[in-house]
């Protein structure tokens, strides 16, 4: 894959800065985002490829044809990530959405970038049966990048308030909707240095947890398309 890279910024560095990607693909320019964290970054994920919990070096979001059929999408994630020259363990993440004007925010040192198409959803808990097999690629992707190391524990119950604060944009936006059935998330903490503790709440009421929330909620509220505004009713 070819790299665009970011433009110069004159603000403050940040944390998910990454690299926008291009590739030639299934008859179509097809873009990617990827962040290449480096060292002393501790992951949770559902992603297809790295998910779990465990120490990563990157996070590669790539956008994919509509209709993907491969069925090996953990292998050409990781065959796109060496394609970028992405080191070591990572996060591989897809989603037929376009990734080149991804949401993102802030806040209290926290970011997120979340990535959002909503043209399949409906609400979690539903009468009809489940799929079996691969899925189709994730619409909605959040990446969250949090400063402070996080328990374990800490590093789930962060991937459950990111989970609420994205329904909650979902439904403040005009979404009947809690997401789409394969919706992924990344949460990345950093690695507890030398004799010092992690932070063992991440709830949105916590320290970190509300700063995680209210970033999460402004990323999904700016990634989420438009819906048409109900015609006025006559007077």
């Amino acid at each position: 894959m070819s790299a665009v890279l970011p433009p110069v910024r004159t603000g403050p560095p940040r944390l998910l800065e990454g690299e926008r990607l291009v590739r030639r693909e299934d008859g179509e320019d097809l873009h990617a985002l990827l962040w290449r964290a480096g060292p002393g970054w501790r992951m949770v994920s559902s992603a297809v490829l790295g998910g779990g919990v465990g120490d990563r070096a990157w996070v590669l979001n790539a956008q994919v044809a509509h209709g993907y059929r491969r069925t090996d999408p953990a292998r050409h994630l990781a065959g796109l990530a060496r394609a970028a020259g992405a080191d070591g363990p990572g996060v591989g993440l897809m989603t037929a959405a376009d990734v080149t004007r991804p949401g993102r925010a802030a806040d209290g040192g926290v970011e997120a970038v979340v990535t959002a198409g909503v043209s399949v959803r409906g609400w979690a808990a539903s009468p009809a049966p489940g799929a079996v097999g691969t899925p189709a690629p994730g619409t909605i992707n959040t990446v969250v990048a949090v400063p402070v190391a996080l328990t374990d524990a800490a590093l789930v119950n962060a991937v459950l308030t990111a989970t609420e604060a994205k329904v909650q944009a979902l439904v403040e936006s005009g979404y009947d909707c809690s997401g789409t059935p394969t919706d992924a998330v990344c949460v990345a903490a950093r690695v507890p240095g030398p004799g010092a503790g992690a932070h063992a709440f991440a709830g949105p009421r916590s320290e970190w947890g509300a700063r995680l929330a209210r970033a999460v909620h402004h990323a999904v509220h700016s990634a989420l398309p438009r819906l048409p505004r109900p015609p006025a009713r006559p007077a």
